[in-house]
């Protein structure tokens, strides 16, 4: 059998990186071939050059037995090749329609064809089982419908390989299960699917086969029918994984956070958040569940200061701080991991250690007066990186060329350093490897022990059971239910996630 794809030799370094060493990679038609490896391991970016968004320093690509040079997205779109990227690559400020047209050709050029381009993608969005509104504007939607745009977009292009970064972050059980059917249909047809991700049980269940990356290497290629999760984590990683977070019974102690009658509105302004009430305690983790897009995400913004609310109350240490503003609640020790850590989190055109400063750089001992103390930030970066351990060429490396996960474990060395009283933690472990979600798993649960009250937000079902100690599950604005996690489980968290009321 010819291969769709075949690459040879590829290599692609970036200063102080070497990202893609001499990889040799072959995709077959009607195949899914998973792609594994750490944070950095070089996996996104192999697939940016196979999609024309990098340009080869040495390498050869073939498609469909020919050899072909790809320069540009057009040359891989035209060529039959679609890419969802873990950050979305969408104009916030068109439609979604709009999104989907953009860079097309149309039949009424030099007008538009927007009723003919709309009733298609109605068509598709009906085949694979898809809703998303077409008049929407992107930065009005949450991120799991932003990632159906996404997907939408591919399959419009009649892509015949579609490669998928991190496809299920933001998916629930329900939606994972459907897009895996998408997915036969598509393989079904003879095209084929890369994905790339880091959940090993979705590699067993899926993929056909899988090659594992380390340090932009090819360690192994082989059949997923053949492997187990142990053998690829530790090919992934170099050492054996410890899949349990270790949690100790709780000891929760006075109130830190009081939320009453909460109410907010979205960016459509429509309500977002409809009274909603719960307290966390110090020592404790609330998990709270939910489909995206059901008032999580205002949720977050609200108690951060990023969102206005427009009623209720929220106290934390007994003191009113609704609607204070960011610079206020992180000075009353509120830390926040967001959930997107290159438009909220990081600063991308900064340094590594420049965002090491963010929320503190006035302060002693990295401020004195107006005068900036340079060698002390310089040695605090270092620390950090090494405790947190952020794989960056150095502390001077601008932060958009780290890995989306080094990416998100600088954002946790800088909250966590400062011991919050009250930790908002929103999807801390999308996109991260299995290493380094142990790590930040092990990290939130350090901050547990020493008495922090922890809101983590999370689509992963599994995760929010393993951490937490009580999970809401959050439904259209309000919550469908309060439970001890002793008593969850995926059914019934399902069920109320889909709007069925627990019972009090």
């Amino acid at each position: 059998m010819t291969a769709m794809l075949e690459l040879k030799g590829i290599c692609k370094s970036f200063p102080g990186v070497k990202a893609n060493d001499h990889v040799d990679l072959e995709i077959l038609p009607g195949e899914i071939h998973a792609l594994l490896g750490e944070n950095g391991a070089g996996k996104t970016t192999l697939m940016n050059c196979v999609y024309g968004l990098y340009t080869l320093d040495a390498g050869r690509i073939f498609w469909q037995g020919k050899e072909v040079k790809i320069n540009t997205m057009r040359d891989a779109i035209n060529l039959g090749i679609g890419m969802v990227h873990q950050h979305f690559m969408l104009v916030h400020n068109l439609t979604v329609l709009e999104n989907i047209m953009l860079g097309l050709p149309s039949k009424r050029e030099p007008f538009l064809d927007q009723k003919r381009v709309a009733a298609e993608i109605k068509e598709l969005m009906l085949a694979y089982g898809l809703q998303v509104d077409l008049e929407a504007q992107i930065w009005q939607l949450p991120v799991g419908v932003q990632q159906q745009v996404e997907i939408l977009k591919a399959l419009y292009r009649k892509a015949q390989l579609l490669i998928l970064d991190e496809p299920t972050a933001v998916l629930t059980p329900q939606e994972v299960k459907e897009l895996f059917r998408v997915l036969g249909q598509l393989t079904a047809r003879g095209q084929a699917i890369i994905l790339i991700t880091h959940k090993l049980d979705e590699v067993m269940a899926i993929a056909h086969r899988v090659t594992v990356l380390r340090d932009g290497q090819v360690i192994q290629t082989l059949a997923t029918a053949s492997t187990d999760k142990q053998t690829l984590a530790r090919l992934m990683v170099g050492r054996d994984i410890f899949w349990a977070a270790s949690k100790n019974p709780g000891k929760p102690g006075a109130v830190i956070l009081e939320v009453k009658n909460l109410q907010a509105t979205n960016n459509r302004g429509l309500p977002a958040l409809r009274g909603v009430s719960f307290n966390i305690h110090r020592g404790e983790i609330l998990g709270i569940a939910g489909v995206a897009g059901n008032g999580q995400t205002e949720l977050a913004e609200v108690l951060t200061g990023l969102r206005r609310a427009t009623g209720g109350s929220v106290l934390l240490c007994g003191r009113e701080i609704i609607n204070l503003p960011p610079r206020a609640l992180y000075n009353l020790n509120l830390a926040h991991i967001p959930e997107d850590r290159q438009r909220t989190g990081l600063i991308l055109e900064f340094s590594v250690a420049e965002n090491t400063m963010l929320g503190v750089y006035y302060r002693r001992p990295f401020a004195k007066g107006l005068r900036v103390m340079h060698e002390n930030i310089r040695n605090h970066a270092r620390r950090l990186i090494k405790e947190y351990d952020v794989r960056t060429p150095g502390i001077d490396t601008k932060t958009r060329l780290l890995s989306g996960g080094n990416q998100q474990k600088l954002i946790l060395a800088r909250e966590l350093e400062r011991h919050p009283d009250l930790l908002i933690a929103v999807q801390p472990t999308r996109g991260l490897d299995i290493g380094a979600t142990e790590f930040v798993q092990q990290q939130i649960l350090t901050q547990r022990e020493r008495g922090a009250a922890i809101l983590y937000i999370s689509t992963e079902l599994e995760e929010i059971m393993k951490l937490s100690d009580r999970i809401a599950v959050f439904y259209a604005g309000q919550i469908a239910g309060l439970l001890e996690a002793g008593q969850a489980d995926p059914e019934t968290l399902g069920l109320m996630m889909a709007g069925s009321r627990h019972p009090a």
